[in-house]
């Protein structure tokens, strides 16, 4: 017997940039169920209309579950590091935020979204905005670089997420922050469903369970842990199997610890 989704990373990797190749193609997509989560069951700290006002067209692909944006303050001369960037959006919002002597590194696994990303870049004039080529869990990125980790509905998505956000953790300064939209499970999903390919990489059943997540992010090292959930809606149609495996929009929050000199 073939193993399951959840036990073979190196096909479930392969499904996912499958998919999101798609999406960044448009080919063979269908728009009403491109999003990982329903817009009005988000976290209520949403993209703003003024923001989104501000970006180049192509940049929203609707396939995030908050803005990781919003969760935290960003300030001038800031390094962000955004971990599955997609076409760029939150990269771009970001830019903004640390100013031309602040940086934003946008690292994603699928070839498309990257070439995308970067001629949004170019069309933008983000000069402080880069894209690179590759996974999450082996992030080409050098330790203690980054003041500021985000993500948007993609850690879900990962075979291993203990290894994203070891990786997290590798890259941050001492103190550094973590801010991640993402989904996670309320209750346990059961073995078949986790090793549904479909459900895996429409952001279903890949999330993690909040006091495994919890436990996980405090063994990796972080302090100051958040996990807010999103307050129950009614699910869009082409959500309703995320709503029947119990899994939900969330707000992660945490911290580098800090070394006993700092």
């Amino acid at each position: 017997m073939r193993p399951g989704v959840a036990k073979d990373p190196d096909r479930l990797l392969a499904q996912v940039r499958t998919r999101y190749a798609q999406v960044a193609s448009r080919a063979s997509f269908s728009p009403p169920s491109n999003g990982c989560c329903d817009p009005s069951a988000a976290i209520p700290i949403g993209y703003a209309p003024d923001e989104l006002a501000t970006l180049p067209a192509g940049a929203n692909l609707d396939l995030g579950c908050g803005s990781p944006t919003s969760l935290l303050s960003l300030h001038p001369g800031e390094v962000v590091v955004d971990l599955g960037s997609g076409a760029g959006i939150d990269c771009f919002l970001a830019s903004k935020r640390v100013g031309p002597r602040g940086r934003v590194i946008g690292v994603d696994m699928t070839p498309e979204m990257l070439a995308k990303a970067r001629a949004l870049a170019r069309s933008g004039r983000y000069r402080n905005v880069e894209f690179r080529l590759g996974e999450i869990e082996h992030l080409p990125v050098v330790d203690r670089s980054a003041d500021v980790v985000l993500s948007n509905c993609v850690i879900n998505l990962a075979p291993d997420k203990g290894a994203v956000y070891r990786e997290a953790y590798r890259v941050l300064r001492p103190g550094g922050r973590l801010a991640v939209s993402d989904v996670v499970a309320t209750r346990r999903i059961a073995a078949k469903e986790r090793d549904d390919p479909a459900l895996w990489t429409s952001c279903s059943s890949g999330a993690m369970e909040i006091p495994r997540l919890t436990t996980l992010l405090r063994r990796v090292g972080f302090t100051e842990i958040g996990i807010d959930v999103a307050s129950s809606t009614q699910p869009a149609d082409s959500l309703k199997e995320q709503a029947s495996l119990g899994v939900v929009a969330a707000a992660i929050r945490a911290t580098k610890r800090r070394t006993r000199t700092e």
